[in-house]
């Protein structure tokens, strides 16, 4: 018969064994050039928070670093400026609404397809884009701030460029000559999508996706698409 001594042995085992499967997993250490990054990461997520909570001015630089967990001296060693957190927070956003874009005019579909995508893409901002309410602040502080205006002008005017060159890749598979300068068209495309995601946020009572989508089909049905509304 076997003895207490291997029912011991095979306890302790056993005990063991389990103990081994309970052990967290060693975690992977981070390179620096990692760990930087999840920093500013997460300070551009928290700063995107504070600025949708508080505005950009009401947002303090300890408010931010304290909700992402940091101090005031890791927003610093990242960011010169609230001011440069926000132009890339605005660049983030900018990259995303891009990449939709481009997976739109990446496919080979039919005009039909083509234009019932980009009014499809056009009239989800003001229910997706999360990030509107930091362009407003973005505006309303280049209006008032001499050096912030030259940095985020600079920048718009790469983002109506890029909006030109889709116009005009619209155009010439298409077939049709658009009825505006391009960069006109892009100036009041831009200004009509900023004012009714602007009505959208501040009415949805009565600026609903219903009223936002057929805003936007006439619009483009019959300046963008040379089409009769």
């Amino acid at each position: 018969m076997l003895d207490s001594r291997y029912y011991r042995a095979v306890s302790n085992s056993v005990r063991f064994a389990y103990a081994m499967t309970r052990q967290p997993a060693k975690r992977t250490r981070l390179t620096r050039e990692q760990s930087r990054d999840q920093t500013r990461a997460r300070l551009l997520d928290a700063a995107q928070a504070m600025f949708m909570r508080k505005g950009f001015v009401g947002a303090s630089v300890e408010d931010i670093a304290q909700a992402a967990g940091y101090t005031r001296g890791a927003f610093y060693s990242n960011f010169r400026s609230k001011s440069e957190l926000l132009v890339e927070l605005l660049q983030r956003d900018h990259e995303v609404m891009q990449a939709d874009l481009r997976a739109i005019f990446a496919e080979n579909m039919s005009r039909d397809d083509m234009e019932a995508r980009v009014i499809q893409y056009y009239s989800r901002l003001p229910q997706d884009n999360k990030a509107f309410l930091l362009w407003v602040e973005a505006k309303l502080l280049a209006a008032r701030d001499a050096r912030f205006r030259t940095r985020f002008n600079a920048f718009m005017k790469d983002k109506r460029d890029q909006l030109v060159a889709y116009i005009e890749e619209f155009s010439a598979r298409a077939g049709t000559p658009v009825t505006l300068a391009p960069e006109l068209l892009v100036i009041g495309l831009m200004g009509l999508c900023d004012g009714v995601q602007f009505l959208a946020a501040s009415d949805p009572q009565h600026v609903t996706p219903t009223v936002v989508t057929e805003v936007l089909a006439r619009f483009f049905a019959r300046v963008v698409f040379g089409r009769d509304a």
